[in-house]
C-alpha cells in the first residue's frame, strides 16, 4: 500500500501530515513510530492525520513519535490550517477556518501570500489552571510557583493545561540544562497521572521569554505551541508578564507571539511545507 504524505513544520516542530479525505490509515499508532524515525523513516516528532469533520473544516489527530495520541498541538494546528488551505480543501476566499481537535474546535485566521498560507493566528481557548482538570495531584485552587521534588532537587513549578498538561518552571540557566536526563523524570512524575510536557523558561524581560521543552512521547523538541502558550500563562500568573499584552516566546526553532487574557490564549506563528512524497507501508 502506498501512502501520500506532506512533511511540514512550525518553527522546526516537524510532523508527517497525512490526509484521510482520500486515504485509509491502518493502525496510526504503529505508523507514527515507524515514520517518525529519523534514520529508517521519514523523520519527525510524530504524524498528524488531517481528517473530514462534522461542524468544522477539518479534524486533526496527533500521534507522537512513541505512538501515543495527543489532544492538541499548537504548531501542528497551524500546519493543518496551511495543509487544508493550500490543497484546496476550503475555498480560496476562506481565510478564517475551524479545525476540530480532541480539546475542542479551534479557529484559525490565516495569512495568505501568493495563494499559500505563510502564518496563522490561532484562538487556543481558555487556559486551564484547575489542578483536577490539568490533571495534576495538588491540593489548592491552582498550582502556581509550587515546590516539586524531581530528581532529588526542588523545583518551583506552575501547572497549566492548554488541552494537554504542562509543567512550567523558571530558571536562569536554560541552555545548560541536560534535558535528556531530567526531562523523563518530569514527564513521568507521579504528580501528573497522564504524564506531562515540561517547559524550562528564562525571563528575558516582561515581554520576552526563552524556552526549552521536553514533550511527553517525543522528548526534547525544537518548539511546542501549546507549551509556549502555557509558558506565557505561567509567566503572567507568576507576575513576570502582563495579561492582554503580546509576549514573544523564543524557542530553539524560532519565535511565537502569545497573548493571554482571562477568556482565551491567542498564538501567532509561521507554518511551512518541507516536501511531499509517497511511501510504501
Amino acid at each position: 500500500m502506498k501512502l501520500r504524505f506532506t512533511k511540514m513544520h512550525g518553527i522546526s516542530n516537524d510532523y508527517v501530515y497525512i490526509s484521510t479525505f482520500d486515504q485509509e490509515i491502518p493502525d496510526p499508532e504503529k505508523l507514527a513510530v515507524r515514520l517518525s524515525d529519523r534514520r529508517t523513516g521519514i523523520g519527525g516528532d510524530g504524524i498528524i492525520l488531517v481528517c473530514p469533520a462534522d461542524g468544522a473544516d477539518a479534524k486533526m489527530r496527533i500521534f507522537n513519535a512513541d505512538g501515543s495520541e495527543g489532544k492538541m498541538c499548537g504548531n501542528g494546528i497551524r500546519c493543518v490550517g496551511k495543509f487544508v488551505y493550500d490543497k484546496g480543501l476550503v475555498p480560496p476566499e476562506k481565510t478564517v477556518i475551524t479545525i476540530d481537535t480532541l480539546s475542542g474546535i479551534k479557529t484559525l485566521d490565516l495569512t495568505v501570500e501568493d495563494g499559500k498560507v505563510q502564518s496563522a493566528r490561532v484562538d487556543m481557548g481558555a487556559a486551564i489552571l484547575k489542578p483536577s482538570e490539568i490533571p495534576v495531584r495538588y491540593h489548592g485552587d491552582k498550582m502556581v510557583n509550587a515546590p516539586l521534588i524531581v530528581g532529588r532537587r526542588e523545583w518551583r513549578v506552575t501547572a497549566v493545561s492548554m488541552g494537554n498538561p504542562h509543567c512550567v518552571t523558571f530558571t536562569d540557566d536554560v541552555d545548560g540544562l541536560d534535558l535528556e536526563k531530567i526531562g523523563p523524570s518530569f514527564e513521568k512524575h507521579p504528580a501528573f497521572p497522564d504524564r506531562v510536557n515540561t517547559e524550562f523558561v528564562r525571563v528575558i524581560d516582561d515581554h520576552t521569554l526563552q524556552m526549552r521543552v521536553w514533550e511527553r512521547g517525543s522528548g526534547e523538541t525544537w518548539a511546542c505551541g501549546t507549551g509556549a502558550c502555557a509558558t506565557a500563562v505561567a509567566a503572567c500568573e507568576n507576575g513576570f508578564c502582563k495579561k492582554g499584552e503580546d509576549i514573544t516566546v523564543k524557542l530553539r526553532g524560532g519565535d511565537l507571539v502569545i497573548n493571554y487574557t482571562d477568556d482565551t490564549v491567542v498564538m501567532t506563528g509561521p507554518a511551512s511545507t518541507v516536501f511531499e512524497g509517497e511511501i510504501e507501508i
